[in-house]
């Protein structure tokens, strides 16, 4: 089953880590500029202390960029459509509650 939310630009396909649904939510509302967002894989690690979501934008790809995102314990694939500039893009998520990942 496929499940889309926040007018069609959330494709989720797979579970999402906690707290991350409503950053991503709130990161659509606020950039138009954002085509969609697909979460990808989650794995457990344990450098991912705490309840807050931390993102980082690691790689670009074909139509955007390759984002990890960090909570209770795993991290989470996010490929994000968009024709922001990666400091852009970090940006919009730290003002969407996201917390870098460096911190």
């Amino acid at each position: 089953m496929r499940l889309r939310a926040s007018q069609d630009r959330l494709k989720v396909e797979h579970s999402i880590i906690d707290g991350l649904r409503r950053v991503l939510e709130k990161l659509l509302d606020q950039n138009i500029e954002i085509r969609s967002i697909v979460p990808g894989r989650i794995s457990m690690v344990r450098d991912a202390k705490g309840p807050m979501v931390k993102v980082r934008v690691t790689v670009p790809v074909t139509n955007g960029w390759k984002a990890i995102a960090l909570a209770a314990g795993a991290r989470q694939e996010l490929f994000i459509s968009t024709e922001f500039k990666k400091a852009e893009l970090e940006q919009a998520f730290a003002n969407a509650g996201a917390l870098p990942a460096g911190s």
